[in-house]
């Protein structure tokens, strides 16, 4: 990604931590806009969406809510906009010199939006609920390689039919130690080499001590620490915020209000942004990317840019739905004309994917996916074949209603069905909310659209959380013990190479059984009003709300 390095980095990581987070390649189409005369203060409204859950740091693991967190949210450390390299924010320091134990040091008189000051029990409390097996949090599995965290977990109990969970053994990590107010100490069961640069994902927030009187209605107005609070949230119409007057960090919000306007349709978003009714959108639908048409719609008020998120297609657990198998999957993403599609929804705006790991991060491998990357309908129709054929009548595609996917997921299944002579039919669901909660609740069929952003730039991030054994945003319930070693064995080694080396065996893991089909790497594309300056999109691929101004 373009941008200039910077050199603030997280104090006391080795070396080859840093170098696991670095970012490569790219550039800007478009470009960002910076406007050094911009007014200070004012309101804007920004395209949201339904968030799945309360906004809950530990419990949010989708964009809907994690985009509105990242404004509120501050941790131990951030990532720099244009890099993504990882910063302080409220960590003085993190040190370690064998990476396993690690001090880290808090800034003093760091204030939470409802005055308190945040301490060093404020993460190690937040950190052992959302570890805690029965409070089912979403985020849970970022806590992993921290000592103990086994032992918050219930074991599956034995029997036939629904048996209460037991209750685990500990509610709290061995490895987190409170050492003082500013002070507290964390001890992994293994080496997890970039484990300081992970920790600016929003499950590693802290929370006030309101959080723990009432958990359950605490998202709905959720107290954090970072440049704006939350003043309202009215569901299915708008989050409000408003700038947090007393915040500790050194990057303030510009606006004195954002709302976050929830929308059911990416086109009347986009049709908003035309009229100034709308401020900015961070999804331009298909119908606006045919021949850059966005470009003449919104001249000098938009941008396009490679960004670390992926789109894939999921198949639901072969518990929920046995019609779709490795072998059946392999035949599906060859019978997918990756590039036909592209270039006539998206305006050659994306790159295929030829495997489960971003351009933009250290590690990145082309060409995993080998030929079942590649269309060959004759080939795909024989793969299927090879598989012992379609058993399920109709292959469905599932997608929420509420963003830009009908063109090109019925482009997907129109393809599929030329090339494998079976029916393929893309089918909504009404919001985003709705499409995950049937996707965590394995209540959801068939084939469903999924998608990636990097919660921090580690290759480590595209692979971990989305096909672990049992981790939080693992749909298709993945598991492959040698999969599992290898993330372990990858985590621990200190030089960045071999590192690299390892994860990228680990996705040779997944692309033996496809554990998902990878479509293309995606670019962010925005649009903005005329009433706006300073929208730039962050190497994650969501606006820097904080940095936008008023003219």
């Amino acid at each position: 990604m373009r941008g200039t390095t910077r050199t603030v980095a997280v104090a006391g990581i080795s070396a080859a931590a840093l170098l696991l987070a670095g970012c490569g390649g790219g550039g800007d189409e478009g470009g960002d806009t910076t406007d050094s005369a911009a007014k200070a203060g004012g309101a804007i409204t920004v395209r949201g969406c339904n968030p799945e859950n309360p906004l809950i740091a530990g419990n949010t693991s989708e964009t809907c809510g994690g985009n509105v967190l990242d404004v509120i949210t501050a941790k131990l450390v951030k990532y720099n906009v244009d890099t993504a390299a990882p910063e302080n924010d409220i960590a003085e320091s993190i040190e370690t010199s064998d990476n396993q134990n690690f001090t880290v040091k808090l800034k003093k008189d760091y204030k939470f939006h409802d005055g308190t000051v945040v301490k060093a029990k404020n993460f190690v409390d937040a950190w052992n609920y959302t570890a805690y097996g029965p409070n089912a949090q979403l985020g849970s599995y970022f806590f992993e390689p921290v000592e103990g965290y086994a032992d918050l977990q219930s074991e599956d109990p034995d029997g036939d039919g629904p048996q209460k969970a037991p209750t685990p053994k500990a509610k709290e990590m061995t490895g987190l130690k409170v050492v003082d107010d500013t002070t507290f100490t964390i001890k992994t069961t293994e080496k997890v080499a970039n484990l300081p640069v992970r920790l600016g994902y929003t499950a590693f927030s802290p929370q006030p001590d309101a959080f723990f009187t009432d958990p359950k209605t605490f998202g709905d107005k959720p107290i954090a620490a970072g440049p704006y609070k939350v003043d309202a949230w009215t569901k299915n119409s708008e989050i409000k915020l408003s700038k947090f007057a007393d915040y500790s960090g050194d990057k303030k919000g510009n606006l004195d209000n954002i709302t976050f306007k929830i929308y059911q349709d990416s086109n009347a978003a986009y049709a908003d942004v035309q009229a100034n009714q709308l401020d900015v959108t961070d999804e331009v639908p298909a119908s606006a990317q045919i021949d850059d048409k966005y470009k003449t719609d919104l001249p000098d008020r938009n941008l396009q840019k490679p960004v670390g998120v992926i789109q894939t297609i999921t198949t639901a657990p072969a518990k929920v739905d046995p019609n779709y198998g490795p072998e059946v999957r392999k035949a599906i993403s060859m019978a997918i004309n990756r590039e036909a599609i592209i270039k006539a929804i998206f305006n050659g705006s994306r790159e295929p994917a030829t495997g489960w790991v971003s351009p933009v991060v250290d590690g990145y491998k082309a060409d995993v996916c080998g030929e079942f990357c590649k269309y060959d309908p004759a080939k795909a129709k024989e793969q299927l074949a090879k598989a012992g054929g379609f058993k399920g009548g109709k292959m469905t595609l599932s997608y929420n209603a509420d963003a830009s996917h009908k063109e090109w997921t019925e482009a997907t299944c129109n393809s599929i069905k030329q090339a494998l002579g079976v029916d393929c039919v893309a089918t909504p669901v009404v919001d985003f909310s709705t499409f995950r909660t049937q996707i965590h609740d394995r209540k959801m069929k068939g084939m469903f659209r999924t998608g990636w952003q990097m919660d921090y730039p580690s290759i480590e991030n595209f692979l971990a959380p989305l096909y672990g054994t049992g981790a939080s945003s693992n749909d298709g319930d993945f598991s492959d013990p040698a999969f599992d070693a290898k993330l372990k064995e990858a985590a621990a080694a200190t030089d960045a190479a071999e590192s690299n080396k390892l994860y990228q065996e680990a996705e040779a893991i997944v692309a033996k059984d496809m554990a998902t089909i990878p479509l293309w790497y995606s670019t962010a594309t925005f649009g903005w009003s005329d009433k706006v300056t300073n929208v730039k999109s962050t190497p994650f691929g969501v606006p820097d709300y904080a940095g936008i101004s008023l003219k």
